[in-house]
């Protein structure tokens, strides 16, 4: 189970890296920041249990990461928004 969850959790990791780097579309690098965080959530909560099953450490840091994941998608798009209004698109150029 843990080698599974860790492998996948790399695996949504790398795809969110290589979106992140490849987007050229302010709404998708969001997406991708996003992807980036649950796949640190999911490393994170899987590794805590493994350690130390009795507390609840993972959990406590994933929903800490999931308020900043919030505040950061709120912003993002915000900022993005304001950039469409300005310049009539969202490429990142």
């Amino acid at each position: 189970m843990l080698e599974h969850a860790l492998i996948a959790g790399a695996f949504s990791f790398c795809i969110g890296i290589s979106g992140l780097i490849t987007s050229r579309n302010m709404v998708r690098a969001p997406m991708c920041l996003e992807s980036i965080f649950n796949a640190v959530n999911v490393n994170s909560v899987v590794s805590f249990n493994t350690l130390d099953a009795e507390e609840i450490k993972g959990e406590i840091f994933a929903i800490f990461v999931i308020a900043i994941a919030a505040a950061e998608a709120a912003i993002g798009l915000s900022i993005a928004l304001a950039i469409y209004r300005n310049r009539k698109s969202t490429c990142v150029d």
